[in-house]
């Protein structure tokens, strides 16, 4: 028995989980982005309380029903609880219902039911949201994977109501009094694919007994007292409680059935005897992940941001399967409408999420990834295209088929649960195929792009942009059929991967629209956005060469010239020419109040450029500017980012340059060396190994490496591959105030290029 013990204790301190654990939950503050509007991003978030990867998360509710815009920080009333998925506001949110508690008169009215509150009496922490509103009402929220806990405590000073809305679709609504039950399900939403099974069936259990209760609908605020159940456009409930009560209330939602939900809800709340029970779990849980990264040697703002970001970091791509009773995993497709048997993930963007969230992901998670790969082409058997937006179902949102990306890229880092074969088949028909949901889903101009080698403008808008990407893409596909020994895709993307160049203008050292007759596109102004590109101008996209840097740069002609051209984004002012836009859009707004030139690091297109510099012989710029950007566009705040978050893409971004690593080319096993913002990470693997980055002699003056040795041998290149961080070590940097010019500037140094290959 001594022994046994003896063996416990040193498992326990052997794997940190004894004595190392640290409340890192306090440091995060998911308020951080949200104070943002349409024409401004400060992140577009909203104070999301939930689990990692939660199939639903609970929030807030400021905006009207059907908002994108779901908790606004400027915002000084709350009109409800709401049940949420919302990966943007562009996209708006689905499968949405919401409490309001209510004191003295009952008020259903979205509009007239919302209250007054202070950011004063409000917590706002991953596990546990809880307001005091100015009429006295306190909502406390604790989430699970698939539930939430809630519990209102009303004052004694009238009636105490409680209003369940439907939102903005059909609904139905049940009472049972003698169980102090409400379930129904609701149905809104925009991009399920075959919507006509679509619900979200959900039960609220309750501790105490109604003393009144009745329905009502949303579209006339019509009350129907006394009926116990209804169905219709925005059908909900009311429930009236004894004036001064404190009412806890379980609630857990399914897409599979009105059983299945009943199943969840015994599962994940039926021992919580109360909201402490699923609050304290829901710490722990947070607080074992969050210490998967613990980071040394920072300002108290440095930990607030960085375990801030880190939480958001882990929201995206949303579970969207369920447990049956035995506790197999299952799922309705949004795809098809079916059930099938295994694991399901949505709720992403991959233009915003390829380039950091996933290989961010890759390292934490990489046993939820294997099973995200193989959903992925789940999906793709259920809708016949692999998905590009999901939201849960395909949106084709944004361009690029960056699916292949996450595909090649778990395949290059050792995750190899799902059958290349498939994958790359599932590629070549998105490549050469357009399908029927936005500009993304399939191929748009396929035809084109493979005949001219471009895709041509005016013809398409964003055509320069979407050769790139393609580009991109399509190294991707090879990467893939490459490390499997596929040579007939291999040859067949080959021919494609370097389209890049055709869309370079080397008289002027840009990427520029392309008519079909083979002219450049006339007026040029690179300051102009929108035209042949989306989202940005052709200072922002010429550089979105993923995977062949070092053929960038002979398009240039030589490193020197090249980083020169960086140098000039930098130095530029951040002058605004709308183009296309026809007006100023909240990404110009942001470039400009973020005050480094054009580097518009609010949005995706250009966020890798600052480690471009490492491949042309200057890492000491690098190390430079993003420990510039690191430190000036991002804090803790309701304003700490800038621009959109983006499902978890810019704070990925964060996370992995705070490290000193960033994967400029997923696809690859490589994360490019920067500047680590700590004196000391330690990265623990799921594989239980650990990854330490130390930095001696760090402090915000002295950025640039002077050398660096990973495990006691000296590091001659300007990156680290997966497997070093995969198998543990430890990476050490000496820090100083003065860049060492000497260190890494030769090609041998550099990444990963198809040129250098």
């Amino acid at each position: 028995m001594r022994k046994l013990i003896y063996l416990v204790i040193f498992l326990f301190i052997s794997t940190g989980i004894y004595a190392q654990t640290k409340d890192l939950v306090q440091y995060v503050n998911t308020l951080q982005g949200t104070d943002s509007h349409f024409g401004l991003s400060y992140g577009n978030t909203y104070p999301t309380t939930g689990m990692p990867y939660a199939m639903h998360t609970w929030s807030a509710q400021t905006g009207k029903n059907g908002e994108g815009w779901k908790y606004q920080y400027a915002v000084d009333a709350i009109r409800g609880f709401c049940q949420s998925h919302q990966c943007s506001p562009w996209m708006s949110d689905y499968a949405v219902y919401s409490f309001m508690p209510m004191v003295g008169e009952l008020v259903v009215n979205q509009d007239k039911r919302a209250t007054k509150f202070s950011h004063d009496n409000e917590i706002a922490k991953p596990h546990y949201y809880k307001v005091t509103l100015n009429n006295g009402i306190t909502t406390e929220m604790a989430p699970t994977t698939r539930g939430v806990h809630l519990r209102f405590s009303y004052p004694s000073t009238g009636d105490a109501y409680l209003v369940i809305d439907g939102y903005t679709d059909m609904s139905e609504i049940k009472i049972d009094p003698a169980k102090r039950q409400i379930s129904g399900w609701v149905n809104n939403q925009r991009f399920v694919n075959n919507s006509k099974t679509f619900r979200s069936y959900f039960v609220v259990q309750f501790d105490k007994a109604f003393e009144d209760y009745g329905v009502w609908e949303n579209q006339k605020d019509e009350i129907f007292s006394k009926k116990q159940e209804g169905a219709g456009k925005g059908y909900g409930a009311y429930i009236k409680f004894k004036k001064g009560s404190k009412v806890q209330a379980k609630a857990a939602s399914s897409y599979i059935s009105a059983e299945q939900a009943v199943i969840t809800l015994n599962d994940e709340l039926g021992k919580d005897s109360n909201l402490e029970t699923t609050k304290a779990r829901g710490q722990k849980t947070w607080n074992e992940l969050l210490n998967r990264i613990q980071v040394e040697g920072g300002t108290e703002e440095q930990m607030k941001t960085f375990y801030s970001c880190l939480f958001r970091a882990n929201l995206f791509s949303r579970k969207f399967y369920e447990r049956k009773a035995n506790g197999e995993p299952y799922y309705y497709s949004p795809y098809d409408g079916k059930v099938y048997d295994g694991y399901m993930y949505t709720d992403n963007g991959f233009w915003d999420t390829f380039r950091s969230q996933f290989p961010l992901t890759n390292i934490l998670h990489p046993t939820m990834q294997g099973r995200y790969m193989n959903a992925l082409l789940a999906a793709q058997e259920q809708c016949g295209w692999l998905p590009s937006w999901s939201a849960p179902g395909e949106t084709g949102g944004m361009l690029g088929n960056h699916s292949i990306s996450l595909l090649a890229d778990a395949w290059a880092k050792g995750i190899r649960t799902f059958d290349p074969e498939k994958a790359l088949k599932a590629y070549a028909h998105e490549a050469m195929n357009k399908g029927p949901w936005g500009g993304a889903n399939g191929r748009g101009f396929w035809k084109e792009y493979f005949e001219l080698g471009y895709v041509p403008y005016p013809e398409s808008m964003g055509s320069s942009a979407q050769t790139m990407e393609y580009a991109y893409d399509d190294f991707c596909g090879y990467q893939l059929a490459k490390m499997v020994g596929n040579k007939h895709y291999q040859e067949v993307f080959a021919r494609q991967m370097y389209n890049y160049k055709n869309v370079f203008d080397p008289s002027i050292g840009f990427m520029r629209g392309k008519g079909v007759d083979g002219k450049w596109q006339e007026p040029f102004d690179p300051l102009e956005w929108g035209g042949p590109f989306c989202e940005g101008n052709a200072w922002h996209y010429t550089w979105s060469v993923f995977h062949d840097t070092e053929g960038l740069i002979n398009l240039f002609g030589s490193d020197e010239k090249f980083t020169t051209k960086i140098d000039s984004v930098f130095t530029l002012p951040s002058t605004i020419k709308p183009g296309t836009y026809g007006g100023v859009i909240h990404e110009m707004k942001e470039m400009e109040l973020a005050g480094m030139g054009q580097y518009a690091h609010g949005n995706q297109p250009i966020q890798h450029m600052p480690y471009l510099y490492s491949y042309a012989g200057q890492p000491w710029k690098t190390q430079y500017w993003v420990r510039q950007i690191v430190e000036r566009l991002y804090n803790s705040t309701e304003r700490g980012y800038p621009g959109d978050e983006d499902q978890g893409g810019m704070s990925s971004w964060y996370i992995l340059s705070s490290l000193g690593i960033y994967a400029v080319c997923p696809g690859t096993d490589e994360y490019v060396i920067g500047s680590p913002l700590f004196k000391k990470a330690t990265i623990t693997l799921e594989n239980g190994n650990k990854f330490v980055i130390e930095a001696n002699n760090n402090n915000k003056e002295n950025v640039y490496i002077q050398s660096a040795t990973l495990n006691g041998r000296v590091l001659d290149k300007n990156f680290i591959k997966y497997d070093d961080i995969a198998d543990g070590g430890t990476l050490r940097f000496e820090m100083g105030g003065q860049p060492n010019k000497e260190r890494c500037t030769s090609k041998y140094a550099a990444p990963f290029s198809l040129s250098k290959e």
